[in-house]
């Protein structure tokens, strides 16, 4: 998983054999995202590089959906490749195009090149709202999937990526369909190079480069949102399989024997309290993909918490964090107790979990005061690692 910026070398390079014998052995759809810290890395050009090495290896591969924003030298890359129709949506009076996904399954190809994965659909374009859900089914019908995202867009870098650049970010993509990617790609430029692409009109219109300077594409921003991408990349590599067979039908790399080390199991403690759920949702879903771990979250319901005596607001907070945890890839589990760490406890050795993760309330009431539930969890279950994640500058939109 190196880093990638478009160069005309690219043509002397072999296949990318890994994916390439993904696609030959498998029967499933397989997916490979191109990850990139900023609009104009050169993502797209890149995918549809591929796209023409995997045609030169006789696999059948077709353009689904790609957004050129009117960059010559991305449309010259889609200029001989088989395009699928997109469907024309009426919205606000304007036909927009939006990708095909019956059109796509219809035509069945081994390979359909997808891009901007975090797109939200416009309504009617499809029976999913989200493009990666599109993906989704492209891949459930046996097709493999090649995409591409930019890291801020990742669900559960969401506060992160805020805190560091100061934008927020609306569209996202959940972690698991990351994690569950056969190959994650770096498409990786300097700040200054990208800089200068986006001076030369090669990222936006002439009249959007001073302020795209001025605000997303600062020195420190673009630093910050490339450490994170390689480092989403790094972990990705961490988490990959051993290859299959290679393109020329070499033996697979050797299967590392089984770890004696423990399984690691992360659990989230979720109180009825809104405050910063989100964020610590997100802290846990990003530990769990570090330690390659599955992920639970709970919810003990105490008397004090039961729903006859929280507000109807605090029920309907909780609601969506719930639903917005499961989206992440979580386990949810509810409890009934008198008393919230002896549940816990009880609840975390049955399931065998090995950390547990706890926010702070930024009120007195709640999980985290004094001598409270962290507290006697800790003492009830020594054995168990416990992260602490602090409140941020302010209550997450939900």
């Amino acid at each position: 998983m190196r880093p990638m910026a478009p160069s005309p070398a690219d043509d002397e390079r072999k296949p990318a054999e890994y994916f390439l014998g993904l696609v030959r052995k498998e029967t499933r759809g397989r997916l490979k995202v191109y990850l990139g810290m900023a609009a104009g890395v050169g993502k797209t050009y890149q995918m549809l590089r591929e796209a023409h090495r995997l045609r030169r290896n006789q696999v059948d591969v077709v353009v689904a959906f790609v957004e050129t924003h009117g960059r010559a030298e991305t449309e010259e890359q889609i200029a001989d490749l088989e395009v699928v129709p997109r469907k024309q949506v009426l919205y606000r009076g304007v036909l927009l195009p939006e990708l095909d996904v019956d059109a796509v399954v219809r035509r069945r190809p081994q390979v359909a090149i997808v891009d901007e994965l975090a797109h939200t659909n416009l309504p009617g374009a499809s029976r999913h709202d989200k493009r990666y859900q599109d993906v989704e089914e492209l891949l459930a019908a046996g097709i493999h999937v090649i995409t591409a995202m930019n890291v801020q867009h990742l669900e559960s870098l969401n506060d992160l990526v805020q805190r560091a650049t100061g934008v927020e970010v609306r569209e996202t993509v959940p972690d698991a369909l990351l994690r569950a990617a056969d190959e994650v790609v770096s498409v990786d430029v300097s700040p200054e190079d990208l800089q200068e692409r986006l001076r030369a009109g090669k990222i936006y219109a002439p009249e959007k480069v001073e302020r795209a300077l001025a605000n997303f594409f600062r020195d420190e921003n673009l630093a910050s949102l490339r450490e994170i991408a390689l480092r989403e990349v790094a972990d990705a590599a961490g988490r990959r399989a051993p290859s299959p067979p290679d393109a020329s039908g070499g033996a697979p790399e050797p299967t590392p024997p089984p770890s004696a080390t423990r399984v690691e199991r992360v659990l989230v403690a979720l109180s009825s309290i809104p405050t910063d759920a989100r964020r610590l949702i997100r802290r846990g879903s990003r530990l769990a993909g570090k330690l390659n771990a599955e992920w639970l979250l709970l919810h003990v319901e105490t008397p004090d918490e039961s729903a006859e005596r929280i507000s109807a607001e605090a029920l309907r907070h909780l609601s969506d964090n719930l639903e917005f945890a499961r989206s992440l890839g979580a386990r949810i589990e509810k409890l009934a107790a008198p008393r919230v760490a002896p549940a816990l406890a009880e609840f975390a050795r049955r399931e065998r979990v090995t950390h547990v993760v706890f926010g702070r309330p930024s009120g007195k009431r709640g999980l985290f005061r004094r001598s409270g539930p962290v507290d006697e969890f800790m003492r009830l279950a020594p054995e168990i690692d416990v992260y602490l994640v602090g409140a941020g500058a302010k209550e997450e939109r939900k």
